[in-house]
């Protein structure tokens, strides 16, 4: 009987009853949301002499340095809180968890306006980083974290603890069973937090337009450049601008997406 069973052939995997529906009916959804505003903003793009400015190279070099050291921060802050939710247990665990995605929930505006007033001159605590570019990093920050938290948030939850306790038996200390064991699993979902804060940052408008006092050459973001081509009339230099920013943002999500199946490869 067991040599029978053996010898029948796997289950096929279940296949959708209508493949071509589903593909077609996506297909058209992302054209409509996502490619056709993408074709529309390539085709006003003109003037491309405004993102060679000094001022706007300024803006562009000021938004990436940015957005890669916030990317930075949280990949090491948002993973240490992703650790702490999912390992240990603490009072008011729940209300710190809401937190987490309250910048996903805040008006961008709103965000940029409570910053404002928490580190602004009126500072409670007397921490005035308004108009500098230390207001910049802290608006970036609070916008990006949930991005890494929730990312290597659920792969925490399903790791087997088991490979951990194996790895402790056998001798191995706490920080080499992290970085053997634990990172290795969660490095793919860190990857993708930090590709995903990094295209929020460097796209952000609203948390930094108040706070960060958008002066040329100092603290003025590619975004708030764009804002301000718009208010003088070149549509044409701010789709371009704008398209600079869109190509940058999807070669990252590409690069740190190459390097996750590269890390995953021997999963596969």
């Amino acid at each position: 009987m067991a040599a029978r069973a053996a010898a029948l052939p796997a289950p096929r995997a279940r296949r959708s009853a209508a493949p071509g529906l589903a593909v077609g009916l996506s297909t058209l959804y992302l054209s409509v949301i996502v490619l056709l505003p993408l074709a529309a903003l390539g085709w006003r793009a003109h003037g491309w002499n405004a993102i060679t400015t000094p001022q706007a190279v300024s803006a562009l070099e000021l938004t990436l340095v940015a957005s890669g050291v916030v990317a930075l921060i949280n990949a090491v802050a948002g993973t240490a809180i992703a650790w702490t939710l999912v390992r240990d247990r603490f009072f008011g665990q729940g209300v710190v968890n809401a937190l987490v995605d309250l910048p996903f929930a805040l008006p961008t505006i709103v965000a940029g306006l409570t910053l404002l007033a928490l580190y602004g001159p009126r500072s409670p605590g007397g921490v005035d980083v308004a108009f500098t570019r230390w207001a910049i990093l802290v608006a970036l920050l609070f916008v990006t974290l949930p991005f890494v938290v929730r990312t290597v948030q659920p792969v925490l939850f399903e790791l087997d603890t088991e490979m951990e306790d194996a790895a402790v038996s056998l001798g191995a200390s706490r920080m080499a069973t992290f970085r053997r064991v634990i990172f290795p699993n969660i490095l793919p979902a860190i990857l993708s937090g930090v590709a995903l804060a990094f295209a929020r940052a460097i796209g952000e408008f609203g948390a930094v337009v108040l706070i960060s006092g958008n002066l040329p050459f100092k603290t003025e973001v590619v975004s708030v450049y764009v804002f301000g081509r718009i208010e003088s009339g070149d549509t044409g230099g701010a789709a371009a601008a704008s398209v600079v920013i869109l190509g940058i943002s999807f070669g990252v999500l590409l690069a740190i997406g190459g390097v996750r199946r590269w890390a995953t490869r021997h999963d596969r």
